[in-house]
């Protein structure tokens, strides 16, 4: 496998990281973490903490939800808390073109565009949660609070 550090994906990433806090490391997995189950079991730990950064697209504009591995992102809580009747699941196209990722390595943070971000609250139940760093197998831990500011999400109930 080529050295996923020098990703330009991954190096989004690794500067966002690295200008918010130099203790969080990227970690780069042999196995694939391009599902929720796929990183825990690479992770050993529980598939609820992995986030899963999920682009939805609006009538007017993309949102990036953070939903906890183990919950569904509800597209009927995000519509009503955005009051809007159009909410759906961005394609393959959409989500590289708007994040600069692919699916399967969505980041939280280190996006193409500018992005309102919505994160799930059930995240908060975990000390540490682990997200995308860009690719399907690089990956970062960060604790609850942290992964708030550094994204500047709002916390919202999004799922079920």
């Amino acid at each position: 496998m080529e050295n996923l550090l020098n990703k330009e994906s991954v190096k989004r990433v690794l500067k966002v990281l690295d200008e918010f806090d130099q203790s969080i490391k990227v970690e780069i997995l042999n196995t694939s973490a391009r599902t929720a189950e796929d990183a825990a079991e690479s992770l050993k730990t529980e598939v609820g903490s992995i986030v899963k950064s999920l682009l939805l697209r609006r009538q007017s504009a993309f949102l990036l939800c953070l939903v906890a591995g183990d919950k569904r992102c509800s597209l009927k809580k995000i519509k009503k808390l955005l009051n809007e009747k159009d909410v759906s699941m961005a394609d393959a196209v959409q989500v590289k073109e708007i994040t600069g990722f692919t699916i399967g390595g969505v980041s939280p943070v280190g996006h193409l565009n500018k992005i309102n971000i919505f994160i799930d609250q059930s995240l908060k139940r975990f000390k540490y949660v682990f997200a995308a760093a860009g690719h399907p197998n690089s990956i970062f831990k960060i604790d609850f609070d942290n992964l708030c500011k550094i994204t500047k999400g709002s916390i919202k109930d999004i799922s079920e």
